[in-house]
């Protein structure tokens, strides 16, 4: 397909390096924030599979403290998620650094959310079609639900959103995105316990099969 293979790559080149232009000023007043409020590092990076599975480092603003117990372990994420950090999340601010990964080409403005690493054992091989188009800034499963949606559902979501690639849905999926970071839909305080419970879902699945 024309658009798959050319013009979706330009226009991902075209709009984030505008984007990172003209949101400059606001880049650098929540990196400010950050610092002061949360401490450094001010990105946060953490290693996630993209493009025909190949590991690349996803940037993000922190949105968390680093406050630790007695014994010297990181409090749960819900505890050190301030509300200037859940202001980031719920507006979606916290996700601006990713359009330096569409720059570089580790990642599309439109496509399946790059999912963590320890979840590739569990996909189906239909699920897999997800690593076969570069992982996306939001995707078809975020405007249907984002962190709440089931994790089979997503993967269906994701799947479907490859096989029916093209420049309308593309639009599509774009202008709902705008919506939903508006009205703070379907926001998780703590995105690890429900992916992380998603992928449970899975994993009993295939051991028990």
């Amino acid at each position: 397909m024309i658009y798959q293979k050319y013009i979706k790559r330009f226009l991902d080149i075209i709009i984030s390096a505008v984007a990172l232009v003209l949101l400059s000023p606001v880049l650098l007043i929540v990196a400010v924030l950050v610092r002061v409020k949360l401490g450094s590092p001010v990105i946060f990076h953490q290693q996630r599979p993209g493009y025909e599975e190949k590991i690349f480092g996803l940037c993000k603003f922190r949105t968390m403290t680093e406050e630790k117990d007695a014994e010297g372990n990181l409090l749960p994420d819900a505890d050190r998620l301030t509300s200037f950090g859940n202001f980031l999340r719920k507006t979606s601010l916290d996700e601006l650094p990713e359009l330096w990964n569409i720059l570089k080409g580790d990642m599309s403005l439109i496509g399946p959310r790059p999912l963590l690493i320890k979840y590739l054992p569990y996909y189906t091989e239909k699920e897999k079609l997800r690593h076969t188009v570069r992982p996306g800034l939001t995707g078809l499963a975020q405007v249907n639900g984002r962190n709440f949606i089931s994790w089979d559902n997503r993967l269906a979501k994701d799947v479907e959103y490859v096989e029916n690639l093209s420049f309308l849905l593309d639009v599509k999926i774009l202008f709902k995105t705008v919506a939903v970071v508006f009205k703070k839909e379907d926001v998780a305080v703590d995105t690890n316990v429900v992916e992380g419970s998603l992928c449970d879902e899975r994993k009993d699945m295939v051991q028990n099969s």
